[in-house]
């Protein structure tokens, strides 16, 4: 879980991956419980990412994983606002497996860098493409210039396993099923496929074994199927012993031809062909995953996009609240350099617990103030145990047993749910008092909970509580050589991949059992410069710490204020005047002075706001948000930044206050842990993290590049631009916007990097008001810097593999736009563009071969950077991990360039990409995503605190289920209009506001 600052954000994995996306893009968008871990990445599961160090209030931002894990990895600081370490939390409750002792995977085992790749064929092809003009096509991606050389030279494995591909062709058919009435559910198709494999007319057209299927509407055969083909399948329930005497339903299915697909055509684009550059892998792609999904589809249970559970894996772990995590894995064909490789990883995730829905219901609600019960039924599965009929959970009714009414001629008039139960069936309700749930389909079918079992085998698709997110965290994050060997060991037989089947044989795919081995090297640290030219000494976890050093720009820190707030914790001050709140505040500006900010000599003034208790009907805190509001217009003149001492770790009170004081009252705040700060154990390390945030949000500069690591940045005017756009997650009323940041730097330090913020349509990749928001941006930088950069490099997050092309499309033009509003007579303005997409929704790792390569746990040292055999084959790409991992297994970020004028060797990027990981102010080591990047990534997070009603799925003054169509989706747009109101105040949008 590497830290991800101090927003300790769990590490998973988020995925998401489209219907047939060769490459999946991972980006947890659906992904039931998708973990969008740590790193972004893959199909939603905790992949074994890691979490953080960071916050107390784990910020989910699960894009729409449900259970949206969001992990940390990013590596960043060590506390910060919210302070300290606080996320130690899903520890030693007893959920899950202890972890195990971290080492390197297959030590002592010999690994052989593959042929295809220490043959240098591919620095062959670089240099053959380089010499067409295939460089030159402007509807391509950039070629790769070249492959980096500087740093270490190791060899790293990595979970890719060699694919044959099948001599083809490979024939695609379509599957309508008729009639589509009740076909709706995943559930019924999969049924209706199952009983169609069974059928005399399957086994007659020749399909038993040769072909795979999706279970919905795609189909792929190894040989020519007969033409028209129907299939007639009379259905019945699994829990059913046949179909019944009479009255049952028919389906039928027609199977229609779509495409012969060529194989062949995919060799000739791994092996680099010229003509081949432009070659659309997605069909064949496709179509391979299909094949490898035929098995684990039989026997295991699938969630979103290429994850596959399997009760087998391993002994499902208790998360609490009604809910247990089970593990599974992940399988997808990319293409490498000459070999088609199969990506298989570890993956977790969240399923219900079987047992008593009302049990469950409870324990779920219990689990944490605000966790809504409805959240924990919708779409469950559930057993009728009066009646034996199984049935799906559609809603929970207003009413519960006692209250609801219907009549009943069999039982003499109108009779309650309570009394219907007792009379009828001679059970006597316990817990009259629950909500009721409703079975029915068009009509409703009201049932008490507490006569409903959850049946087994189902994924919780909700979203997570923050309880659970720390115990998944617990159970998800492994090290490097415990998911090494359950891939190698497990996930390849669980997969289907050892022992293939007959679907596998007949199609002539097999999967090699051995990971692939590649070269990497081990980039050197960049230096880095604090005030008086000091450079700190930086650890092999790629850390440092400020003992005896000064801030290279440091901030006036004055007029400001302090806010303590009192919501019946156990550490609070006794009050404003509190002898020890003064040791603490004056401990605090000392550390201030001695870290080189300009503080004034005035004791700030401190106001106290004491909140009113929880209370289960205001969930979002609304009226202690308001007594908060009331302390703060008493303080006068209005201070330049109040320092808020937080009770406690509830995430309505952080997120309400941050609405408040950036769009409201226009007043920069830093939080901090009232327990954590009085500590006097590490009470001088928790000033100095809340210290580099001050001096930020203040307009200072905590530290530089030194010369010569940051040469080509100042050699011309330069400004880095990070992008990022945030999604609404599971339990969000339908239609809740999306949220784009775009930061900028402001001038030769690379320090201080201001934000435009906005909100857009709801789930919308590309950021719709982009030109805007980049005026905004170069209006600042000429500002400061008094003229315009002659450069811009551009770090894009939040953009799944899918959709790089609609960048360039459609976000490039935009920016161009920005650019000629520039334009003076006769003098057009147009810098040089590079854009370069950071991807941490996927699943590749890597680990070392050896001991002297590897950190102490067996992950891969800080400044790991892999170009070669499991990268793009014709375009620029990299993975680099920038970061030292604080546990689990590391992931890297797969940095990709879309668009290059400036013109980039491979060393140059990557060496400035690593240099720029260390430079997250808010932390003192280096992150795992760019900070550019990062930082949009914190602001969009930000912005989520703005639209906390909606993203709790709560509308105008009741509560709404999530998703549910009952609200307008333009009600909800001009709530969040509202809601945002002009977004930041005016003081606040020109500086680091969001850190």
């Amino acid at each position: 879980m590497a830290s991800r600052g101090d927003r300790g954000r769990g590490g998973f994995d988020r995925g998401r991956g489209g219907r047939g996306n060769p490459i999946p893009s991972d980006r947890g968008r659906n992904s039931p419980s998708g973990f969008r871990g740590a790193d972004r990445g893959g199909r939603g599961g905790f992949d074994g990412g890691r979490g953080g160090r960071g916050s107390p209030i784990p910020s989910d931002r699960g894009r729409n994983s449900p259970s949206g894990f969001r992990g940390s990895d990013r590596g960043g600081g060590r506390g910060g606002d919210r302070g300290g370490r606080g996320f130690d939390r899903g520890r030693g409750r007893g959920f899950g497996a202890p972890r195990e002792q971290g080492g390197v995977f297959l030590e002592n085992q010999p690994a052989t860098v593959d042929a295809r790749v220490a043959d240098n064929s591919d620095r062959a092809l670089v240099a053959r493409l380089q010499n067409t003009q295939l460089g030159n096509d402007p509807d391509s991606m950039p070629l790769r210039p070249d492959f980096g050389t500087v740093g270490v030279p190791i060899k790293l494995r990595t979970n890719f396993f060699p694919v044959r591909v099948p001599k083809g062709p490979l024939y695609e058919y379509d599957v309508a099923i008729t009639p589509a009435a009740g076909t709706a559910t995943r559930r019924v198709k999969r049924r209706i496929f199952e009983l169609a494999e069974q059928t005399a007319a399957w086994q007659q057209s020749g399909m038993r074994g040769t072909v795979a299927h999706d279970s919905s509407a795609k189909l792929i055969s190894a040989r020519v199927l007969a033409q028209p083909l129907t299939i007639k399948v009379p259905y019945y329930d699994d829990d059913q012993a046949g179909p019944p005497e009479k009255g049952g339903k028919e389906y039928t299915l027609t199977i229609k031809f779509i495409q012969e697909i060529n194989t062949q055509d995919l060799v000739s684009y791994l092996n680099g062909d010229n003509q081949y550059r432009n070659y659309n892998t997605l069909p064949v792609i496709s179509a391979l995953n299909l094949i490898l999904a035929a098995h684990p589809l039989r026997s295991g249970i699938r969630v979103g996009q290429d994850r596959y559970f399997f009760r087998s894996a391993a002994v499902p772990s208790n998360l609490g609240g009604g809910l247990e995590a089970w593990k599974g894995f992940y399988s997808s064909v990319r293409p490498a350099h000459r070999q088609l490789m199969v990506n298989v990883n570890v993956c977790t995730t969240a399923f219900y617990t079987p047992g008593n829905l009302a049990v469950q219901m409870m324990a779920f609600s219990d689990s944490s103030f605000g966790a809504r019960m409805e959240a924990f039924c919708k779409s469950v599965r559930v057993k009728a145990t009066h009646l034996g009929y199984r049935k799906t959970v559609k809603c929970l009714a207003r009413q519960n047993a006692r209250q609801y009414t219907f009549p009943c001629d069999e039982l003499g008039g109108s009779v309650t749910v309570e009394q219907y139960f007792s009379r009828k069936y001679h059970i006597k309700l316990k817990y009259p008092e629950l909500p009721l749930v409703d079975v029915g389909g068009q009509k409703k079918n009201y049932l008490p909970a507490e006569v409903c079992e959850i049946l087994p085998d189902q994924p919780f698709r909700g979203k997570l509580t923050d309880e659970h997110t720390a115990a998944m965290i617990t159970v998800a994050c492994q090290p490097p050589n415990v998911n090494g060997n359950a891939i190698v060991n497990n996930g390849l037989k669980e997969l289907g991949f050892v022992n293939p089947g007959p679907t596998l044989g007949s199609f002539g795919v097999s999967i090699g059992p051995n990971m692939a081995v590649v070269p990497a090297r081990i980039l050197p640290k960049p230096g880095l410069k604090y005030a008086n030219n000091v450079s700190p000494a930086v650890d092999e976890r790629a850390s440092w710490n400020l003992r005896d050093i000064r801030f290279s720009v440091g901030a006036p820190l004055e007029k400001w204020a302090v806010l303590l707030i009192g919501d019946r914790g156990r550490d609070e001050f006794r009050g404003p005047q509190d002898p020890e709140l003064r040791t603490v505040i004056n401990g605090f500006m000392a550390m201030c002075r001695k870290s080189g900010m300009r503080v004034s000599n005035e004791q700030p003034p401190v106001v106290a706001a004491n909140l009113p208790s929880q209370d289960r009907q205001d969930p979002l805190r609304k009226k202690a948000i308001a007594s908060i509001r009331e302390s703060l217009i008493q303080l006068r003149p209005k201070p330049s930044l109040v320092f808020v001492m937080l009770s406690n770790g509830d995430k309505n009170i952080y997120e309400g206050l941050k609405h408040l004081c950036d769009v409201y009252l226009d007043v920069a705040t830093v939080c901090v842990h009232v327990g954590k700060i009085r500590k006097e154990k590490g009470q001088p390390q928790y000033f100095a993290n809340v210290a580099l945030k001050v001096n930020m949000k203040m307009g200072g500069v905590n530290h530089k590049l030194d010369e010569n690591t940051g040469q080509w940045l100042s050699s011309e005017p330069t400004m880095v631009v990070g992008m990022d756009v945030t999604h609404p997650g599971p339990g969000s009323a339908r239609g809740t916007p999306s949220i784009a940041a775009v930061v900028a730097s402001v001038d030769n330090h690379f320090s201080q990097y201001p934000a435009s913020l906005e909100i857009q349509e709801s789930r919308k990749e590309m950021i719709t008001n982009l030109k805007e928001m980049m005026v905004a941006r170069l209006q600042l930088f000429r500002q400061r810097s008094k003229l315009l950069p002659k450069r811009v490099l551009v770090y894009r997050d939040g953009v799944s593999e899918g959709q790089f092309n609609i960048v360039r499309m459609e976000e490039l033009p935009e920016i161009v736009k920005a650019f000629h509003t520039f334009d003076q007579p006769k003098k057009p303005y147009r810098p040089q563009l590079t854009i370069v997409i950071c991807g941490k929704r996927h699943h590749t790792r890597f680990y070392p071969t050896e001991r002297k390569d590897a950190a102490n746990d067996g992950n891969p040292k800080p400044g790991t950077v892999v170009d070669r055999g499991v990268t793009a084959v014709y375009d620029f790409d990299f993975f680099l991990q920038a970061h030292g991992g604080l546990q689990g297994t590391t992931k890297p970020t797969h940095y990709y360039v879309v668009h290059d004028e400036i013109g980039f060797g491979s060393d140059s990027l990557q060496g400035l990409t690593n240099a720029l990981s260390y430079m997250f102010a808010r932390a003192t080591k280096a992150v795992s995503l760019v900070s550019p990047a990062y930082y949009a990534d914190v602001a969009c997070e930000r912005g989520r605190c703005y639209l906390r009603k909606l993203l709790q799925g709560q509308i105008g003054d009741g509560t709404t289920a999530s998703g549910s169509a009952s609200t307008n989706e333009q009600d909800v747009m001009r709530e969040a209009q509202a809601l945002w109101r002009s977004g930041v105040s005016k003081n606040l949008k020109d500086t680091m506001f969001y850190l």
